[in-house]
């Protein structure tokens, strides 16, 4: 790598702090700007999405979120799937349904998509979660406002959004009237 201005430059800091993994590893947010644990972050059976950039040529196996404080307590159905970057965000693939997988407070969830999914053109894609509980994990990430959120000018992309209502087993085909949220969790595919 050439020297600029005397230094090696660094493209992806996000990738020299995860280790240079050998494999991807796209993240929506730095890990160190996340400095909230929300407990209103989740809805049982409502569906949250965050956007994610992904680049042509991504292969996408894995999304992990990381649970704060407050552990999902009789969980019976959580997942994770992947959008992809239409005007109405479509169903790339799932996870399996984790059913009754317990998932502790402060720890970190890696859900294998039931299909890799090769990214064929740059864009925003969006991370989803849901999960079905007597009590809802709470998640590490950054909160704002649901106006910055859905963005200030016209073709921004919403950082965050709710969607869907009753879920339980499968992700809905597409994110359909979404709300934009308040809160952005932090995802990392892989």
């Amino acid at each position: 790598m050439p020297l600029t201005r005397g230094n090696y430059p660094v493209t992806n800091p996000q990738w020299t702090l995860a280790g240079k993994p050998s494999g991807l590893n796209r993240q929506n947010l730095p890990r160190e700007d996340c400095v909230t644990d929300l407990d209103t972050a989740l809805t049982t059976q409502v569906m949250l999405s965050a956007a994610l950039h992904l680049e042509a040529g991504d292969i996408v196996t894995n999304l992990t979120f990381k649970s704060g404080a407050t552990a999902a307590n009789t969980p019976t159905n959580w997942w994770f799937a992947l959008y992809d970057d239409s005007a109405t965000p479509a169903l790339l693939s799932q996870s399996a349904d984790q059913l009754t997988a317990a998932w502790a407070a402060n720890t970190v969830k890696t859900l294998a998509l039931a299909t890799p999914q090769l990214i064929s053109r740059p864009g925003i894609y969006y991370a989803a979660i849901m999960v079905k509980a007597t009590t809802v994990p709470s998640l590490v990430g950054v909160a704002t406002f649901a106006g910055a959120s859905a963005g200030w000018l016209s073709g921004d992309k919403t950082l965050a959004q709710t969607s869907g209502a009753a879920l339980t087993t499968t992700a809905p085909a597409t994110i359909a009237t979404p709300t934009a949220k308040a809160f952005v969790p932090r995802v990392v595919a892989t």
